[in-house]
């Protein structure tokens, strides 16, 4: 990644200008969590924290379920971008708006539904469940905000600025922070002011969204037409990206709430460790991702201009800076994790009882970012469905491992875990010659 051919070095200084700002917003997000988790930790009782986390796992599902409003816009907008068809990057923004908003009102809608079916998976005691609930009854009245967000997001990302997604999750995130401190400290909310600010922030940040729309891009709205949005074949194409990213995302959060549920059924404790060391993960994911988001957008940028050759060069660097990344963060969680912990909980019990699975976070950052560049790459291609496949393996490879390895106890789930990221990483490696390299595909093909 350090080189003097001027051509690479543009390239090295395009990622950086899309990562940069993309790990800096992306790592207000797990703070924001971290926070929370702080907040929790340090109340009388650990049934809150077992709240927020039970809560979360839902919200990862309602939200992140639906994360193709955020990752196939991306991908299709950075193709027209590369294409230099700015009637369509307006268009796939309309298609997606209209989309995400509507079913974040069905989801309100549904909420009984889906409290009902969630919480009869969950396996967590009565107090725990009582104070997840209504946490969801809540944060569920965000959802509208939360979901046009993934696509203003997507898009702005899409058109190759990373700094708007930047300023805007930060703004946001600080406003989640202030507003959780002040319900939780000041109005003694406990889980229930976590929430609340959560749908606070989340109408705010929408607010700004749409004066940051207006201030750069009003030059390339032209009204409310109906017509495209309701084309049938870029519908067609729409969904069926979304429909493979919808169930690759499942498939991950499926077994990230496996994975909790399951430290749920070895007791509070064991819930609490492992909601404390998640936020380790968190931490690598948001960080490495922002050269994910860098890869997203140029692969998508070079696919839609069909520049094989910046295509490939795209790849390599993003892959040698999330390494150079990951490295970094294995060194600090081999060394400092112990004194890292203190930032989460300054409860004896939860302190000593998570130091024994430090090694799997330090293992973390070179086993997971693989999989996440690579996510990244078949993203921007929009070769949805080979990263789809690629998922649904893992997640039986990680079943596969748990049920092996559960006599193991706590460190079976998170060698099954370890596992599964190795498994993201390898498959999508072998379909990448074939999805991403072997040929620049036309636009008009990938509309198909």
């Amino acid at each position: 990644m350090f080189t003097r051919d001027p051509e690479n070095r543009n390239l090295n200084k395009q990622i950086l200008n899309l990562a940069v700002p993309s790990i800096i917003s992306n790592l207000s997000v797990p703070m924001l969590s971290a926070v929370d988790t702080a907040l929790m930790g340090r109340l009388e009782n650990e049934r809150y924290l077992g709240a927020i986390a039970i809560g979360g796992i839902i919200f990862g599902f309602v939200y992140w379920g639906f994360g193709f409003l955020r990752m196939g816009v991306t991908g299709l907008t950075a193709q027209a971008y590369g294409a230099k068809d700015t009637q369509e990057c307006t268009l796939i923004l309309k298609q997606a708006g209209i989309i995400g908003l509507l079913i974040g009102l069905l989801l309100i809608a549904v909420q009984p539904l889906i409290a009902a079916l969630s919480f009869y998976l969950m396996d967590a005691g009565p107090e725990v469940e009582q104070l997840a609930r209504s946490y969801f009854h809540i944060r569920i009245y965000a959802a509208p905000a939360t979901l046009t967000l993934h696509v203003f997001h997507g898009w702005f990302l899409g058109m190759q600025n990373a700094k708007y997604p930047m300023i805007l999750t930060i703004l946001v995130n600080l406003l989640n922070l202030g507003l959780n401190f002040f319900f939780v400290k000041v109005l003694l909310m406990n889980s229930d002011g976590v929430a609340l600010g959560t749908v606070i922030a989340q109408y705010l940040g929408l607010l700004c969204t749409a004066g940051l729309f207006v201030k750069t891009y009003r030059h390339l709205w032209a009204g409310w037409s109906l017509k495209g949005v309701l084309h049938l074949p870029a519908l067609r194409r729409f969904f069926r990206i979304g429909g493979d990213i919808f169930i690759r995302t499942l498939s991950v959060l499926f077994c990230h709430a496996f994975f909790t549920t399951k430290a749920a059924a070895l007791g509070d404790v064991a819930l609490a460790i492992n909601t404390i060391l998640m936020q380790f993960i968190h931490i690598l994911a948001y960080g490495v991702d922002g050269f994910a988001f860098a890869a997203e957008s140029l692969v998508g940028r070079y696919k839609g201009a069909q520049d094989l050759i910046r295509l490939k060069r795209s790849v390599f660097f993003s892959f040698c800076w999330a390494l150079f990344l990951s490295a970094g963060f294995s060194l600090v969680f081999a060394l400092l994790g112990t004194k890292l912990l203190y930032l989460f909980t300054d409860k004896s019990d939860l302190l000593v009882g998570a130091r024994p699975y430090l090694i799997w976070i330090a293992i973390a950052p070179l086993v997971n970012s693989t999989a996440y560049i690579w996510d990244g790459v078949f993203i921007g291609a929009t070769a949805s469905t080979a990263m789809r496949n690629s998922m649904l393996t893992s997640t039986v490879v990680f079943l596969l491992a748990y049920f092996l390895l559960k006599g193991l106890g706590n460190h079976g789930l998170w060698l099954a875990l370890t596992l599964f990221s190795i498994s993201r990483g390898a498959t999508l490696t072998l379909l990448a010659p074939k999805h991403i390299f072997s040929q620049s595909v036309s636009r008009a093909q990938s509309l198909r």
